[in-house]
Formats: C-alpha cells, structure tokens, sequence
C-alpha cells in the first residue's frame, strides 16, 4: 500500500474522530461533504439506489445552492447540540430478547384515536419550497402513499387547504403564536376549518432570532440574489390577508398562560413542542395539553449541548403515559427509533431525513426516506424480539 494512501486513510480516521465533522457540514462543498469515501453517504442516481438516508443527504449537497443546503443542515452557535442529537443515541445500547416470535413485525401506533401504520412521523419543517417545487405537497403525498402522519408548519411554502387535499385527510398544525393574539386566533379558524384534530405549539424559540453561524457562513458561498426564491413583502400562505412581518416575530412574551388561553379557544386537542425538562412536562400536563413534543428543534433553537434523547428519558417517566409523547431531533437509523421508544416516546418525528429526500428526489426522496426507516425499525425489532411496538419497553435499552 502506498505511503500516500496509508495518509488519506489516517486522514479520514482522524475526520471521523473529530468534532469539526460535525461543524464543518453545512459549510463544504458537495465534493468535500464525501471526502472521506463513504463516510456518510455517496451520491446515487435514483431514490432507489439510496441503502440508507445519508445517501440522500449527500444528493441533496450537491442539487441545492449553499444557502439552501445551509439552512437544512445548520445548528446554532457551534453546533454543539446539532452533533449531540446524534451521538447521543450511541450512549444508549440495545438489550436483546431472544427466542421470541417475530415473524410478523406489526410497526402501527394509535394517536387520539387514529392508527397509523408505522410511529415515524413528519415533522413540521418550514419553507419546503427551497427544496423542490412541490414543496410540502410533496411531503404530504409521500405520507400519503406510505401513511405516515404530517405535521405541517406555520411556515409552509404551501396553503394548508392544498396540503390536506394532496394528504387526502386532515394534517397536524403546528402553530407559531407571534405575539399578536389577533392572527393566532386567524390561523386557528383556519386550521380549523380544513380539519386539522390537533394543534401543535412550538414554545422555544422566544425571539425567532439565535445564531445560526452555519447557516451565515454557507449564505456568504451562495452567489445568487436572496431576491432570486425570497420575493420582498411576500407572505407565507397562513399569514394572507393579515399585515404580519415575519421580521416581528417575537414570542418573548409567551407564558403557562398562554397554554391555558390557547386550549380554551379551540377545539384541536394541544400539543406542546419544544419541551425538554420533566419539569415543564409536568406544567404541560397542569395546564391541560393533551400530548407534548420532546425537541430542541433539531439543534436549531438554543445551544444547549443537550441531546434530545436524552431529555426524552428524563420527561417521558414523569409523565408516565399520561398523555402521548413524541420525539424530534437526530433520529437517523430505525435503531435510534427503538431507541426513542424504549425510553417513552409514543412516536418519533423526523425533519432533516425527509428534507434531503425532497432535495434530492421529490415525493420519490421523502417515500425513500420513510421506507429506509421503516425497513430499518422492522429488522430492529425482528433483532430486539419485539413482534410489535408495545412491546418495547424500558428494559430493551441500558446506557453505556
């Protein structure tokens, strides 16, 4: 073997090992994004070459501009917590049972009376028009076909009525309050009226405004004009016909009252996303919410260098199935899924996933990234012998 490539392998050891990985994604090229062969994923051809959800973000560095690309894959401040989402799942292991039945791997969950086949569902994921045309009609044609349960942003490139159309029934709304209690109660009517069963109110992020360095640096590689995809004075579709800047957002005043007023004025059962102490889980459950969302938004709100899975395992005991929980933030493989389970949560809600397969592909993208997941959660199951998801449990995990 020649000394030089004894090199780049030491190379790519050292890259694997080191934290700039992490920091250092969002701000390559495509090219440099793979430069440790494989290390990710490597570029396909067609959704269906794509063995695991790495290999469409790898396609999705090379078919969006940097900003773009940027603001799916960026943290906050360093990006501390962006990496821990991830990592954090290592710290958990497996705890296999053996000799059990699994020839029939049953993957369905129940939500406020609605069985879905599989406990991964979309997460409400903002601007979906950045990376494919369809934008979120895209995503909610994938759920469609793989029937999978979408949440849908305030934020959505798309109006919510012709989400559901292209979902064919009713999808999650997740709600940015604003401050102006005139234009929550707006969006509210309207959710309402397209038939949405559930609300779901993000509570952390105060000011919409933190440091998203990554998302800076890869904007000063995008040559385009902003103007290019961001008209000037355009409204997202959920704030038509009001006067609302998104430049004045601002939830900075937003308390426990809130949950309160918000559960008295509809008639959408009350999620609450953005919990990550058992404590205000607790409060969740005083002031009336019917489910809460265990997130840190991705590593995209506050830079806590928590992982999300871990607060998971401190929130979901004290809420002891009281009402359903959910969990976003660094789901990647099916066993993460398992994983997330073990530990409490009732389901699972990926975001960057499904993004690199509508950057890549489309509908076809996010259907790929659903059915790796799922194919992944079945063969982990099979392996933890649990026929069904009730029969994960707390004793399947152990922390290393």
């Amino acid at each position: 073997m020649s000394n030089t490539l004894i090199d780049r392998r030491r190379f790519v050891q050292f890259l694997v090992a080191s934290p700039l990985l992490g920091a250092l994604g969002s701000l390559a090229s495509p090219g440099q994004l793979r430069a440790a062969e494989g290390l990710r994923g490597q570029s396909i051809e067609s959704p269906d070459s794509a063995i695991n959800v790495f290999d469409l973000e790898a396609v999705a560095a090379e078919s969006l501009p940097p900003a773009h690309f940027g603001y799916i894959q960026t943290g906050v401040d360093g990006d501390l917590t962006l990496r821990a989402n991830e990592e954090a799942f290592g710290h958990y292991y497996l705890r296999p049972r053996r000799l059990v039945d699994v020839s029939r791997i049953d993957t369905s969950v129940s939500l406020f009376g609605r069985t879905w086949h599989s406990p991964i569902a979309l997460c409400p994921c903002g601007s979906q028009g950045a990376f494919d045309e369809d934008g979120e009609i895209a995503s909610a044609r994938a759920a469609r076909s793989k029937d999978h349960l979408q949440i849908l942003s305030t934020l959505s490139s798309k109006p919510i009525e012709d989400v559901i159309e292209a979902r064919g029934e009713p999808i999650w709304f997740q709600l940015y309050p604003t401050g102006r209690w005139d234009i929550t109660k707006r969006m509210l009517r309207r959710a309402e009226a397209a038939g949405c069963p559930v609300v779901v109110l993000t509570v952390d992020l105060p000011s919409g405004v933190n440091n998203r360095d990554s998302l800076k640096r890869a904007i000063l590689r995008d040559a385009r004009e902003c103007s290019q995809c961001h008209t000037p004075g355009k409204r997202a579709p959920m704030f038509e016909g009001t006067d609302f800047e998104y430049t004045s957002f601002s939830q900075a005043t937003l308390t426990w009252d809130f949950v309160k007023r918000l559960r008295d004025e509809t008639s959408m059962k009350v999620l609450i996303k953005g919990i990550v102490t058992a404590e205000d889980a607790e409060r969740c459950i005083e002031y009336g919410a019917n489910g809460i969302v265990v997130s840190n938004h991705g590593g995209r709100a506050d830079e806590t260098g928590r992982a999300a899975i871990d607060s998971l395992a401190e929130v979901a005991p004290v809420v002891n199935r009281r009402v359903p929980v959910l969990m976003d933030s660094g789901i990647r493989r099916g066993n993460d899924i398992i994983k997330a389970l073990a530990l409490g949560a009732d389901a699972v809600c990926i975001g960057r996933p499904y993004l690199w397969g509508l950057s890549a592909f489309g509908q076809a993208g996010v259907e790929r990234a659903l059915q790796i997941l799922t194919d992944e959660l079945k063969v982990g199951m099979e392996f933890a012998g649990t026929p069904s998801i009730k029969d994960i449990n707390r004793s399947m995990v152990g922390t290393a």
